[in-house]
């Protein structure tokens, strides 16, 4: 399977299955070691991090909260832009619990900070199965795979998240109980929030592989389209206080991902189509 897998590549066609495993092997300890590298700042530097970077939207001086205000003002829309973050003190229920959660932000840092470079390693296992016509296709892969998810990782933070975290911690059914929350669910939560939306930008990207592999076209994104901005906007009124304006804030860049998706896979199977129709060129031995 290996050597079928990697017969474009004279070397690596001569390896076997074995042989295949213990490059994958060092390709994923390259990649621990870096995450583990990354991890060691974000063990030293905890307090900073937590501090001014995921307790970031609970701090009435977050960019985004500032930025808002101005463009509110700026338009003529008074405070409607406008957001005071909901006071939270964070509990610690657990003896273990703060050191179990630096242990855990140092990771999450080191796999976010060195997602390059995973990604790297990956691409240079798999960089030899793929034939000439594939590689230039695939140009830049690394630096748009690298940017799509960091662009979707500051999304989530300076807009998803300050949105979700206020309304949750603002949300009340009765006034018997006080909202009070651990620091671990909040950290849980980010978590989810910023990964999860750094790997779902990473959309046009898997869309245009499969269009190359042909399990998706244009034409069937083009037929689902209704389906896709109804659940766009389930998930942005899920994720957002029940406003109208708040709710385009997330809609919008949402569905514009989705549009960008469409375009892809058009591209995408045009250059399929076209080398298609190049006439093939006679070899001679």
């Amino acid at each position: 399977m290996f050597k079928k897998l990697f017969a474009n590549n004279g070397e690596k066609a001569e390896m076997s299955f074995f042989d295949h495993l213990e490059d994958l092997r060092w390709h994923i300890v390259r990649s621990f070691v870096a995450i583990i590298v990354v991890s060691i700042f974000g063990f030293i530097y905890t307090k900073e991090i937590l501090d001014n970077v995921i307790f970031g939207p609970t701090n009435a001086t977050f960019p985004s909260y500032i930025l808002l205000c101005k463009i509110s003002h700026l338009v003529g829309m008074g405070d409607k832009l406008c957001i005071t973050p909901v006071p939270i003190i964070f509990q610690n229920h657990l003896l273990v619990g703060q050191v179990m959660l630096q242990f855990k932000l140092a990771f999450i840092i080191g796999i976010v900070v060195a997602f390059p470079y995973i990604f790297w390693e990956f691409w240079s296992f798999i960089k030899p199965a793929l034939k000439e016509r594939e590689l230039r296709g695939a140009r830049g892969v690394i630096f748009w795979v690298s940017f799509q998810f960091f662009l979707g990782i500051a999304f989530s933070y300076f807009l998803m998240a300050p949105f979700t975290i206020n309304f949750l911690a603002g949300y009340t059914i009765t006034d018997k109980a006080v909202n009070q929350f651990f620091i671990d669910d909040y950290f849980g939560l980010m978590s989810q929030i910023v990964l999860g939306m750094g790997i779902l930008f990473e959309l046009p990207i898997l869309i245009f592989f499969l269009t190359k592999i042909g399990f998706i076209t244009p034409a069937f994104l083009r037929t689902y389209r209704r389906h896709a901005i109804v659940v766009i906007l389930v998930l942005a009124a899920v994720i957002t206080p029940p406003d109208v304006v708040d709710q385009l804030i997330v809609f919008t860049p949402l569905y514009l991902l989705y549009e960008i998706s469409i375009y892809v896979s058009k591209r995408a199977l045009k250059g399929m189509e076209d080398k298609e129709n190049e006439p093939e060129v006679e070899e001679w031995s």
